[in-house]
């Protein structure tokens, strides 16, 4: 059964989530889902894992991270900060109706602040990623030149092209919110079993960011995908990191 609820972060915004719950029993299994930037909790990556998660009588949440989906919030004003306090505030809000066992994925955006919320928060079973960002810095010096950034501050916001071709405002304070949130740094306090998935011709986020951070975790392995893009774009690149990911879970519970 699926719910459309709320919770609010940290500001009072309203963050919209689906609960895909298969049984009432609250001592079993739910899983934070995580998306992307510019991306939503019904993307495909997350209603196919909440799918496969449910066959097997596990519990799911996805969510629209601050100023995305159904959400409250601007898109310009999102940073990396507000993520991870949605991140934190999912789990509280599930921890208060009384799911014990919660284990967390995140994919790109979602996935350094799922790396920095897990640095955060006591008690998480798992973490899993998919082409996590670890170093946000590394990634837009590399989209942009030195004068767009500069243009970028000057300005006080930028325009960001999504997935789909939609254009979006996007502030200077995402730039300025990388130094609180450094992937690495955060990945050293993690002590949970891990896993990462990436595409070794992946053009949006170096693949090296994902190997440093898989060997600054303490219980992480690396499963790289030959031929995947960052979105997994061909079929059978996508179903493979469905797959690793959703073993990882079984594996995990």
């Amino acid at each position: 059964m699926e719910e459309k609820i709320y919770f609010n972060d940290s500001e009072g915004n309203k963050v919209c989530g689906i609960l895909s719950n298969p049984t009432s029993n609250k001592e079993n299994l739910i899983v934070v889902l995580c998306h992307g930037f510019s991306s939503s909790k019904d993307s495909k990556t997350y209603t196919t894992l909440s799918k496969i998660l449910n066959e097997k009588r596990i519990s799911s949440f996805r969510f629209d991270f601050f100023g995305h989906g159904e959400s409250e919030g601007n898109f310009e004003d999102v940073t990396i900060s507000k993520a991870v306090d949605d991140i934190i505030n999912a789990v509280k809000f599930l921890r208060e109706k009384g799911y014990k066992k919660i284990g967390l994925f995140g994919s790109s955006f979602g996935g350094i602040s799922s790396i920095v919320a897990t640095s955060k928060l006591n008690g998480l079973l798992f973490l899993a990623l998919k082409s996590p960002v670890s170093d946000y810095l590394e990634v837009k010096n590399k989209e942009n030149t030195k004068k767009e950034i500069k243009e970028w501050k000057n300005k006080g916001y930028t325009f960001y092209l999504g997935e789909h071709g939609a254009k979006f405002r996007l502030n200077y304070s995402f730039f300025e919110d990388f130094k609180n949130n450094d992937g690495y740094e955060c990945a050293k306090k993690i002590n949970i079993p891990s896993l990462i998935v990436h595409g070794d011709c992946d053009e949006t986020v170096p693949i090296e960011q994902s190997k440093k951070t898989c060997r600054l975790m303490k219980k992480c392995r690396l499963e790289i995908i030959k031929g995947a893009d960052h979105r997994y774009t061909k079929p059978e690149h996508f179903q493979k990191v469905i797959d690793l990911i959703s073993e990882f879970i079984f594996e995990n519970i």
